[in-house]
């Protein structure tokens, strides 16, 4: 258990090493490799979950080793209860995306290599503890899901996987000028360099950096990680890139932008983060409201839950810059749902592409009588998707929009309830735009001179029915998830208030 996290991490790049050697012809060999590497790396987080403490504060299987010690980097992981569950969840959909996979027919060497170096670095991200090793892990993520969008990705593939690219890593370039800043300042105070999380947050809570200039670092972090989320009106990236990006694609790149918030940028910067949170919790009510508006005239059905995706992000935003127990509850388990139930209708439209090779609506109708099978697991992850009180995806949204109710009834910042009464608008209209794309797909009239489609096979509902049975376990049972994050939730909340109550300008957060 001493180095468990490194297994997991780096399971899915000793996978891709191995499937490398694989000679080109033996197409089966390199996807049997893929998929037992994958699956390895779900049995550790099982493992790792077992092992887990939910009663304990603090971080767990930690791992510290010096790595370049003249800067102060360090080889640091760590997990609490936020983070094991974005772990779990990310080697999951990665199994899955990695028996999906199995459909792709074209350089099956080099999409497997990438798809599981893809998963390395997003467990990296959720593991780390050392702002460096974060970075390197955070943009990592940019090289596998550029070369998964520009080869095998749709038809305008290229501008998309550059345009991702792009945006994303100049984004990141605002968040390592500010890691730059916070570890020199770090080492004209103490005489050592550092960027370990831990330390850099007690070194700002004692004021090692002047109130001012810890705005400009925070607004650096934030861009970052808003652009990635992404977060209205930064999102322009990923309409294109997810909606060209293969299935496989779509199911592991996961928000990590939401995490990155709530793990780097709001305890290292608490108080500049409570001064900010009007404005974020505006952008994500915009966020919810506008994606959901763009998702009820869309024509092609994969763009649609992209949009709805874009919109599920702004809850998980709004419960973050909410300030209290229930709004941070509520967005990790919006996060986790998102994953969840998204990656359900993900999966579920990858394999009606392989039957018709369109996502377009006017292609499809009549899918109930041809697809019942199909029919039910996408009506059950669409109402999940849509709250449904039983699904996953209820229980997120109501405690984000109860945790902003309260913040703004308790007039923390001034502003009303204003931000949680337009963002509940945001669930109205995704049952507009998700049941009238249902109504038109699945009851419409059949596509003409279009052949019958046929049901799921076999293998097809067993991929698919992991993520459909999380739905109604979380929707039924939530405390599974909150009795381990509530703990890790209350304790980074105690220190932002202690910190925010340094300043009079931000006021008292309340529990």
């Amino acid at each position: 258990m001493t180095n468990i996290l490194s297994w997991i991490i780096f399971m899915p790049l000793i996978g891709a090493a191995l499937v490398a050697l694989v000679p080109r012809n033996q197409l089966l060999t390199q996807r049997a490799v893929a998929l037992i590497a994958a699956l390895v790396t779900f049995a550790l987080t099982i493992v790792l979950y077992m092992a887990f403490d939910g009663q304990t504060t603090g971080y767990q299987f930690v791992e510290n080793t010096p790595w370049i010690r003249d800067f102060g980097i360090a080889y640091f992981l760590g997990i609490d209860g936020i983070s094991l569950w974005m772990v779990m969840l990310t080697a999951l959909v990665s199994l899955l995306a990695v028996g999906f996979s199995f459909t792709v027919q074209a350089r099956v060497k080099e999409f497997m290599i990438f798809t599981l170096l893809l998963e390395t670095a997003i467990l990296g991200v959720f593991c780390a503890l050392d702002l460096v090793l974060f970075y390197i892990f955070f943009e990592l993520t940019l090289v596998p899901m550029y070369f998964l969008i520009a080869i095998w990705g749709g038809h305008r593939r290229t501008n998309a996987a550059l345009k991702f690219f792009l945006y994303t890593f100049l984004g990141s370039i605002f968040m390592l000028l500010a890691m730059l800043y916070l570890g020199f300042a770090y080492y004209r105070e103490t005489g050592a360099m550092s960027f370990s999380l831990l330390e850099l947050q007690a070194f700002t809570a004692a004021g090692g950096v002047a109130s001012h200039i810890q705005h400009w670092l925070f607004v650096a972090f934030a861009l970052a990680f808003a652009i990635k989320l992404p977060l209205f009106p930064f999102h322009t990236w990923m309409p294109d890139a997810q909606g060209e990006a293969p299935i496989a694609a779509n199911l592991i790149f996961l928000k990590i932008g939401a995490y990155a918030f709530m793990r780097f940028a709001i305890p290292i910067f608490p108080e500049q983060a409570q001064a900010y949170a009007p404005l974020a919790m505006g952008l994500a009510a915009a966020s919810i409201i506008y994606a959901a508006i763009v998702a009820v005239v869309q024509t092609d059905i994969k763009r649609l839950v992209v949009y709805a995706s874009i919109s599920h992000a702004g809850f998980a935003i709004l419960g973050l810059f909410a300030f209290n127990t229930i709004g941070w509850t509520g967005s990790v388990m919006q996060q986790l749902s998102h994953g969840i139930s998204t990656g359900a209708l993900f999966l579920l439209l990858g394999m009606l592409y392989t039957r018709r090779n369109s996502f377009q609506v006017r292609d499809f109708g009549g899918l109930k009588r041809e697809m019942p099978i199909f029919t039910t697991l996408f009506f059950i992850a669409l109402l999940a998707s849509v709250g449904l009180p039983g699904t996953n995806g209820f229980i997120g949204e109501f405690l984000c929009l109860m945790g902003a109710y309260k913040t703004n009834h308790d007039g923390l910042f001034g502003t009303g309830p204003i931000y949680a009464i337009l963002s509940a608008t945001g669930v109205i209209l995704a049952a507009v735009y998700m049941l009238w794309m249902f109504q038109r797909v699945f009851y419409g009239p059949p596509a003409e001179e279009k052949p019958k489609l046929n049901d799921l096979r076999p293998w097809e509902i067993a991929l698919t029915l992991p993520l459909i049975i999380l739905i109604f376990v979380l929707g039924l049972q939530p405390s599974l998830v909150t009795q381990k994050t509530e703990i890790a939730v209350d304790a980074m909340l105690q220190n932002s208030a202690r910190v925010a109550q340094q300043s009079p300008a931000t006021g008292t957060v309340e529990e």
